[in-house]
């Protein structure tokens, strides 16, 4: 049972390393600042992780039955503010098509349903200058033996 959200994290990097370019998607929960200090940062960026597992024992004799919440943040940055909003919407439409299209079943156990949340952040200083912030949020039911 255990690696759920890191067996999940692993579809959902799959389905996103269209969106940009593969080395541009991370499995990884960091700050824009530690990121760019420790890892180096191409933009835009995926970032890719779990926020939450929720054993709800739905079917009794399993192991695990419940959701996994995942989340898809997308961060774009630039030297001017003129179009960095308009070049992140066109990342998360890109997101939210993705996921239109993945309705169902992702094998393994795993099913997802078609809903999803996506939350903007505002403009800051960072990055090359100016950085903003989208992050789309969706369940994926699990059943494990």
């Amino acid at each position: 049972m255990s690696g759920i959200g890191s067996d999940v994290t692993a579809k959902v990097m799959a389905r996103a390393a269209g969106l940009v370019d593969a080395s541009q998607v991370r499995p990884v929960n960091v700050a824009a600042e530690t990121a760019e200090r420790a890892l180096g940062v191409k933009y835009p960026v995926v970032n890719v992780y779990c926020e939450k597992i929720t054993n709800g024992l739905r079917e009794k004799f399993r192991s695990f039955s419940g959701t996994v919440q995942m989340a898809i943040e997308m961060r774009h940055s630039q030297d001017r503010l003129d179009g960095l909003q308009d070049r992140l919407e066109a990342l998360v439409d890109a997101a939210m098509g993705m996921l239109t299209t993945a309705r169902g079943d992702w094998g393994d156990g795993m099913f997802f349903g078609g809903t999803y949340e996506v939350t903007y952040g505002a403009v800051k200083q960072g990055g090359r200058n100016f950085i903003q912030v989208a992050k789309v949020t969706f369940e994926i039911g699990v059943s494990k033996d």
